[in-house]
């Protein structure tokens, strides 16, 4: 009988914590960030506006609130076509892109190598750096659209270095958060890699960080459970945003929110390269 009451008890704190963080969430969209934009003051933490956007429990969208930083970048950048290219989707029930999809009149191209049922309108295909401009090509992306999506768990690091011909204003890169702050690696390109589980996949933040660079782009923040990192067209950064350090900006792994919960490290002790 205790046990019940004890498992019970879990699970109303966990409710009271998620409908307040949720509530803080909706105070940090509805006034932090109007009374920004309304004054013009540059945006800092972006991760003060991460929640997920429908009430409490609902996972229909994004997996980490993903969906409130997206919002926060946008108010203050404004969009273009609302186009968006997202792949490693699953099924495309829970990705970043869907809320903008469903309710806000945005249009894309989903992807996804694995065989998913083609309801919510998501394109079998495996990615690769090869053939990543002949996908968003043979899809009749624009050359410049609003925002661009990574996250395949394993050549994401490779696959946005192969994107040449096409320039979204936004960036969003699953970072392996397992990595640190310090470390630049990212994992060898093999065309056909597909994930294990462990924490062999993916690129670390400092690797996405240079390449971002590189490509033109400024890393402005990650979500608080060290999954995704946010790129902005650097053109579009001063006035906007004011992101803080690199180190700042980093959060370690707290997969579901559970801080330092993280993929198990690779069994094979398979080897990094160094960016």
């Amino acid at each position: 009988m205790l046990s019940i009451l004890s498992r019970f008890l879990i699970r109303i704190r966990k409710r009271a914590r998620k409908s307040f963080d949720w509530l803080k969430g909706w105070f940090h969209a509805h006034v932090t960030l109007k009374w920004l934009c309304w004054t013009h003051q540059p945006l800092r933490d972006l991760a003060l506006f991460q929640r997920r956007i429908p009430f409490i429990e609902r996972r229909e969208y994004s997996q980490n609130g993903e969906d409130g930083i997206i919002a926060a970048i946008f108010a203050k950048i404004g969009t273009t076509n609302r186009s968006f290219v997202e792949f490693g989707v699953e099924d495309g029930l829970q990705c970043n892109c869907r809320y903008l999809l469903k309710h806000k009149g945005w249009k894309g191209l989903l992807m996804d190598g694995g065989k998913w049922p083609d309801e919510n309108g998501v394109r079998q295909e495996f990615v690769t750096a090869e053939n990543i401009e002949l996908l968003l090509q043979k899809y009749g992306v624009p050359p410049e659209f609003d925002l661009l999506s990574i996250d395949i768990d394993g050549n994401d690091y490779w696959v946005w270095k192969a994107i040449t011909h096409f320039h979204p204003r936004v960036v969003i890169m699953e970072y392996n958060a397992n990595k640190g702050p310090d470390a630049s690696v990212t994992i060898p390109y093999d065309s056909a890699f597909r994930w294990d589980g462990s924490d062999y996949q993916g690129a670390s933040l400092r690797a996405l960080e240079k390449l971002g660079r590189e490509k033109g782009y400024t890393l402005v923040a990650t979500d608080r459970c060290g999954v995704n990192a946010f790129f902005v067209s650097a053109p579009l950064v001063p006035g906007n945003f004011s992101p803080p350090s690199f180190a700042q900006i980093f959060h370690p792994a707290a997969y579901k929110g559970i801080p330092g919960k993280g993929h198990p490290a690779d069994p094979k002790g398979r080897p990094w390269v160094t960016i």
